[in-house]
């Protein structure tokens, strides 16, 4: 009995992995799902009281398609990267590690509210979570 017990714990804990080969591009959706979450970001961003006067003189459009051009190079998907650096883009923006943790936090629901799970939410936040240091102002 004990074994059967072992044998479905084993199994069911094996359904609920990330399948192999597939990479994070894919597990987001691909260009579609990444778009969708940039999207919800800035939706989210938009009604966030903390940061949202960082995004006033933007244009919206032009961040949201780099959004998703950086998401895809770091989640393995085909797109290229861009010229700009990280450093360049955030220049004098004076962003604080709360900005920076209140847009995670906004991406952080928009990938919820598109089904992502967990896991692939945390892969795709360990890909970004070394840029904080090249986007905080010093």
């Amino acid at each position: 009995m004990r074994v059967w017990l072992l044998i479905g714990l084993l199994l069911s804990g094996c359904a609920q992995s990330p399948e192999r080969g597939v990479s994070l591009y894919q597990a987001l959706g691909e260009q579609a799902g990444l778009t969708r979450i940039v999207e919800g970001m800035l939706l989210n961003v938009a009604k966030d009281p903390r940061i949202v006067g960082h995004f006033a003189n933007v244009d919206i459009t032009l961040l949201r398609d780099k959004l998703v051009q950086q998401f895809c190079v770091e989640t393995g998907g085909p797109c290229q990267p861009s010229d700009d650096s990280m450093e360049e883009v955030h220049n004098g923006l004076h962003l604080t590690r709360s900005d920076f943790n209140a847009l995670v936090e906004d991406l952080i629901a928009a990938m919820e509210a598109q089904g992502v799970p967990v896991p692939v939410q945390n892969r795709l936040l360990a890909r970004l979570a070394p840029m904080r240091g090249q986007i905080i102002q010093r």
